[in-house]
């Protein structure tokens, strides 16, 4: 356990309804590698939240089930740390995919671990698992496919996506196909998937291949990372974050009230 997670503790932090761990990037690889030794009748789940996320779940059952039944629920995103803050959680800060799929890349070169990556365009995963090798030239890649197919759980696509898995039997699965649908997916497919542990990912792939670009440093060090995305990509990302951005706020600061008022009842 590293010193921030000593001074914090380990229990999780509710933030808006979400139970989430206060983990560190070591922390993190950590307890990805403590499940992925465990022998299991179907795979552990890692998921990550982010404001958009808990934005979802007020409407998202799927999304809210999936996060409840996980094995590990971490925070991605500034916006999260805060709300936890606001309410007199502490979270140790936040981890995003873009620096953190390194470091798994790097735990599962040292700890033997294989990585099957599912999600994105057609292509993108097998550029992002050529760079991973590049860094991690040990690492056992099983396999990769795109995010671009029939995701009813019993359609012929997802049933050959399902298969791939099974024979390539990764001990890592990492799931980047867009919140909501991949934790819907990972949940829908639970029973079904060879893997030990199934990790939703979002666009860590097009991070990790290239086909993505970050912002500043200055901005992604100061809580501002959200403002870089929707500067590089404002026709997707508009309503996400300057509607969904000031409803998380204002949702943020009525939980710290609560909070703040249910303490000095209790005082």
């Amino acid at each position: 356990m590293s010193r921030a997670e000593e001074k914090i503790g380990t229990r999780r932090v509710e933030v808006l309804g979400v139970a989430v761990d206060p983990l560190t990037r070591d922390g993190l690889c950590a307890r990805v590698a403590e499940l992925a030794r465990k022998d299991r009748e179907r795979p552990a789940t890692v998921l990550n939240v982010n404001a958009h996320a808990l934005n979802l779940v007020r409407r998202e059952e799927g999304l809210r089930r999936a996060l409840a039944e996980a094995d590990v629920v971490f925070a991605d995103g500034f916006g999260v740390v805060l709300a936890a803050r606001l309410a007199g959680g502490r979270l140790p800060g936040r981890i995003t995919y873009a620096d953190w799929a390194w470091d798994l890349a790097r735990l599962a070169e040292a700890e033997g671990l294989s990585v099957f990556l599912l999600g994105a365009r057609p292509g993108v995963a097998e550029r992002a698992a050529g760079r991973l090798l590049g860094a991690c030239p040990k690492l056992r890649v099983a396999g990769t496919h795109h995010g671009y197919f029939d995701r009813r759980p019993e359609s012929r696509e997802n049933r050959e996506v399902l298969e791939r898995i099974r024979e390539a039997a990764p001990d890592l699965l990492l799931v980047g196909l867009g919140m909501p649908a991949q934790e819907d997916w990972i949940s829908r497919n639970r029973d079904r998937i060879e893997a030990r542990v199934a990790l939703s990912c979002g666009a860590a792939f097009d991070y990790v291949s290239g086909e993505l670009r970050r912002g500043p440093v200055f901005l992604r060090e100061n809580g501002f990372e959200w403002l870089a995305r929707l500067l590089i990509d404002p026709g997707r990302l508009w309503r996400r974050y300057l509607l969904g951005n000031p409803v998380f706020l204002a949702r943020a600061l009525g939980a710290a009230v609560r909070a703040r008022t249910r303490g000095k009842r209790s005082a």
